[in-house]
């Protein structure tokens, strides 16, 4: 699918949808728990799907038919082996969290996990040398640290050390751990994303598992505990948000976000302060951002902790004055795609001049909205003055950060792989279109 953008202004209320971070922990904790669950306002999405499927596959019983209310009937720590080989599909949240959850099945039982193309191109060597330590038995079938994975149980606990390139691998370790035999020690020698982390340890204090954490390089993590059946409803998504933020940022009259907590632990509520930094009219209510445009500047921004806003950013550093800095990312590379790369390359495309460096971009504005060439429409099949055509690489952030590029352009722009906006935002068009973007989506 092809997303087509044309110039806009942003003005009104929009309802910012439910965290898929925090849709995927309160499955898989419900899953792992004991009773019955019930998990409020969840995130549907192409990867909350996939947990969900994922932890049926695993034993427990999730009725979705509400889409305001999904009932989880736990395992109680009891996961099952499945027969078929478990796909994830696309989200790489999912298969980090449930390696660690499928080496809680019994002793000399299997499980197979696997995904899509970007997922197995992903990472998790890490992860499961230190499942490895804690008594489980965790390979990568075709040896090379990624997936598809087969994991045999059963941890028991003891002690490991691990270097978090992202903060999934820690997150999978401090879910699965309390339910282990023994005790766990965790040496944490990196730690990228933090805030990620602190998310899953919220879920973890409401759940009163016990656990010392020595400033995030050390936990301890008492051994032989249990969930508990809960009732919790899910907060709004930040990162979701990042896309209405920065486009408010760049072309909104007055736009209002509600539904955001600045009290959660979500990291990407740190873009409200990079765009007040960048010089945009930024007003925080009791329950309500609003944003209107302003000049922008260029700033340097340590994205460490922000990862998933590195291409929302990048857009909006191409149209503020002078030099935007974003750097510490270097975990940015191993998402979905290498964004740090794609995003240069798309930027590329607008005559942006744009460094790529090894862990984030140095972007500085060019003659952007001056540019005027004669592109053959793939869509329309006639020539469009102007009209920019970026690739989105299939990746869901990715695509929607580049359709702000359309709101800014005199001639708009075209994005293709627009489908991917599903995995984690299905109504991101429609709720940018109640703010007035002019946008479609066509074959």
């Amino acid at each position: 699918m092809n997303l087509i953008v044309q110039k806009s202004r942003l003005k009104g209320t929009v309802l910012i949808p439910s965290s898929k971070s925090h849709t995927i922990r309160a499955v898989a904790i419900a899953s792992l728990a004991k009773g019955q669950s019930n998990i409020r306002n969840p995130l549907t999405s192409g990867d909350t799907e996939a947990v969900v499927n994922c932890y049926r596959a695993l034993g427990a019983q999730i009725d979705t038919t509400d889409p305001d209310l999904w009932k989880v009937a736990g395992t109680g720590g009891q996961i099952k082996a499945p027969k078929e080989v478990v796909d994830v599909a696309n989200s790489g949240t999912t298969l980090n969290i449930a390696i660690g959850s499928a080496s809680l099945v019994k002793k000399g039982q299997t499980v197979t996990l696997t995904g899509d193309e970007q997922t197995r191109s992903r990472p998790v060597g890490p992860l499961l040398n230190s499942l490895n330590d804690l008594g489980a038995h965790c390979l990568s079938v075709k040896n090379n640290g990624k997936a598809p994975v087969k994991i045999t149980g059963q941890v028991i606990g003891g002690k490991t050390s691990i270097a978090c390139s992202t903060s999934q691998y820690l997150s999978s370790l401090l879910l699965c751990t309390p339910l282990a035999v023994k005790d766990s020690e965790i040496v944490v020698t990196l730690l990228n994303e933090p805030d990620y982390v602190q998310m899953t340890l919220d879920w973890l204090d409401r759940q009163k598992i016990q656990y010392e954490n020595e400033q995030m390089r050390r936990f301890k993590v008492r051994g032989n505990q249990s969930y508990k059946a809960f009732d919790a409803t899910i907060p709004a998504d930040f990162s979701s948000a990042t896309f209405f933020l920065c486009g408010a940022a760049l072309v909104g009259d007055e736009v209002t976000l509600l539904g955001l907590d600045f009290t959660d632990s979500q990291p990407d509520k740190a873009v409200v302060d990079y765009l007040a930094a960048m010089g945009a009219n930024v007003s925080i209510g009791p329950d309500s951002i609003t944003l209107k445009a302003a000049p922008l500047r260029g700033i340097e921004i340590d994205m460490n902790r922000t990862p998933d806003a590195l291409p929302a950013m990048a857009v909006t550093a191409a149209f503020a004055e002078g030099e935007t800095r974003l750097v510490n990312v270097p975990q940015a590379r191993g998402k979905e795609t290498d964004r740090i790369k794609c995003m240069a390359e798309e930027l590329k495309k607008l005559n942006v001049d744009v460094e790529e460096m090894p862990d984030g971009l140095t972007i500085r504005r060019s003659s952007l909205v001056a540019r005027r060439s004669i592109n053959k429409s793939r869509v329309t099949g006639h020539e469009r003055r102007g009209t920019v055509y970026l690739d989105g690489r299939s990746d869901h952030r990715i695509v929607m950060a580049l359709s702000l590029v359309g709101l800014v352009m005199d001639d708009g722009c075209v994005v293709d792989t627009a489908e991917a906006m599903n995995v984690t935002f299905p109504s991101f068009m429609e709720l940018m279109k109640q703010l007035g973007a002019d946008m479609q989506l066509t074959s």
